[in-house]
């Protein structure tokens, strides 16, 4: 079964027929999408992103029989030649940080990785998508020119979220992958100043038609 968890960027996509359901967790009660695939949108009930019950919404897909997750990510450039509207499929991860685990009362060390197979997958399936590393910082604000300067040394792309759902994943033994929309300059990048998030939603929505061909691609492919 394939799962797919996606926030801004899925915002306006046209997704194939599914049926919410309810799905109880060890973490909390989880709404979920259920049909030909698994959909959660990680924002639900309107939870900021340094809120959202990430174990919970990587239990229920377990609990639902997930065997392959890919990741919907909305992130900012850090390189002026990243231009926004591109695809990047993530092939590493930096966050030193408010990750979560499943390993509150045992130990527990799950090397962190991307499934190289399914990144593959997704970047036959997408060849215009670039390769590149996701820095997750915690939210809600957004970063500074200094915080975006000294990482954009060692990575591309800046989000929220995906580092978070990609280490769970991992500790649930759900290979899984990230697909990510750049909307935006992150701050300082292209002579941009702080990102507005209206903004962002703007062209999120505006990316709804180009979102949902992806997905469908995605679904014929691997679901």
């Amino acid at each position: 079964m394939l799962g797919i968890i996606g926030g801004t960027a899925l915002l306006q996509a046209r997704l194939p027929p599914l049926e919410k359901i309810r799905v109880s967790t060890p973490f909390g009660p989880v709404l979920a999408h259920v049909g030909r695939i698994v959909f959660i949108s990680r924002h639900q009930y309107n939870t900021p992103p340094h809120r959202i019950n990430h174990r919970a919404h990587l239990a229920a897909m377990k609990i639902l029989g997930v065997d392959r997750l890919i990741i919907f990510g909305s992130t900012g450039s850090m390189h002026d030649n990243l231009l926004p509207g591109s695809i990047m499929i993530p092939d590493d991860y930096f966050s030193p940080w408010d990750i979560p685990t499943l390993h509150d009362n045992d130990i527990g060390h799950t090397p962190p990785s991307i499934d190289a197979a399914l990144r593959e997958e997704l970047a036959q399936i997408i060849p215009e998508g670039k390769t590149g590393t996701y820095f997750q910082t915690r939210g809600p604000r957004f970063e500074t020119q200094a915080e975006i300067a000294f990482f954009a040394k060692k990575t591309d792309v800046v989000g929220m979220t995906a580092a978070s759902e990609l280490t769970l994943a991992n500790e649930l033994d759900i290979p899984a992958a990230a697909l990510c929309t750049v909307d935006n300059y992150a701050n300082g990048i292209g002579g941009s100043s702080a990102p507005d998030y209206d903004e962002i939603v703007s062209i999120s929505k505006q990316n709804g038609d180009r979102i949902t061909a992806i997905i469908t691609k995605i679904v014929e492919k691997l679901a």
